[in-house]
């Protein structure tokens, strides 16, 4: 689905993998009403944050059960990296504590499927009022409370995205894929929230595990580095020297 988008118009995006809700979404809703206007849809995450980047829309209604998507991994992402969008969720899973996570992160509502006409319109009402007044207003306390959760939801799922796969040939790319944010975003995020660069947090996390290793003596610190992540042991020794002070062979045969 692709349509003409009309300037003058809020830009509103559904993101479901079910077409009966897409249909009636698209159809139903009095969308000009409240001077708003679908501009496409997506029936997966993964295709939702391709036109997510290519609209910028004003509003989303997003299905957070759905193929190739962590729903709160997402909503993560958009509050942080896209802070303006509203966002509705509208889902058949009925957990409190994860509407009450979904919420405290800045989505708009939370409605749970089947939802009659009227709690649509609310919701569309709704974030039509607030897209509106953030394209009037600058520094809204709420939307910058909302941005830092969300940061930190990232941070934290990307540090422990690192923390379980160090020793894999892990780049930016690959955790800002799983974090559902761009690798320039993610960048940022990391060296706000640590003040060290995605390359330093690696290397730290893996220098952490090679001194775990290093404690047996059975082990060659050859082996090590490659079991930690490292390609060659000439880098892991640079590393390991430029972060702990000594070498890795110093290390392992100082007294305790």
């Amino acid at each position: 689905m692709n349509l003409a988008v009309r300037s003058d118009m809020l830009k509103a995006l559904i993101i479901d993998d079910e077409p009966i809700i897409v249909e009636g979404l698209s159809r139903s809703v009095p969308w000009e009403k409240y001077d708003c206007e679908v501009v496409d849809t997506a029936d997966n995450g993964i295709d939702g944050k391709k036109l997510i980047e290519k609209y910028h829309p004003d509003m989303i209604f997003l299905d957070i059960c759905m193929p190739e998507m962590d729903g709160l991994t997402m909503i993560a992402a958009l509050e942080s990296e896209y802070s303006d969008i509203q966002i509705t969720i509208l889902t058949g899973f009925r957990d409190f504590e994860y509407a009450q996570r979904a919420l405290n992160l800045g989505v708009a509502r939370f409605l749970l499927k089947p939802s009659n006409m009227g709690e649509i319109e609310e919701a569309v009402s709704f974030m039509a009022e607030r897209a509106s007044r953030d394209k009037t207003s600058e520094g809204d306390a709420e939307l910058q409370n909302h941005e830092s959760v969300a940061s930190n939801f990232i941070v934290r799922n990307a540090l422990s995205y690192i923390d379980e796969h160090y020793a894999e040939k892990l780049l930016l790319s690959d955790v800002a894929e799983k974090t559902y944010v761009s690798q320039w975003h993610l960048s940022k995020l990391l060296n706000k929230e640590t003040g060290q660069n995605f390359s330093e947090i690696l290397n730290g996390v893996r220098i952490d595990k090679a001194k775990l290793l290093l404690k047996d003596p059975a082990l060659r610190i050859g082996d090590i580095a490659e079991q930690v992540g490292f390609l060659d042991i000439t880098h892991f020794s640079r590393v390991f020297k430029k972060l702990e002070g000594i070498s890795a062979n110093e290390y392992r045969n100082k007294k305790e």
